[in-house]
């Protein structure tokens, strides 16, 4: 997934739940897919919180979002 679709999908998560709720949505989704052990899908939806976080302002400082 290129880096802009990552923000537009962030962008429209943002949109459709507010920041918080996005941010909440998208680290639901990381876990369900560790849990599922789809690691491509996981690494997606955690370039997507960051951009959430980015976007939203929500990131406590001193915390970081890593795809590992």
């Amino acid at each position: 997934m290129e880096e802009i679709d990552v923000y537009r999908a962030a962008n429209l998560l943002i949109r459709q739940h507010g920041a918080l709720g996005a941010a909440i949505h998208a680290a639901q989704r990381v876990d369900e897919l560790l849990a599922e052990g789809d690691m491509d899908g996981r690494n997606a939806w955690l370039r997507m919180l960051a951009a959430v976080r980015e976007l939203s302002d929500t990131q406590p400082p001193g915390e970081e979002v890593t795809a590992h």
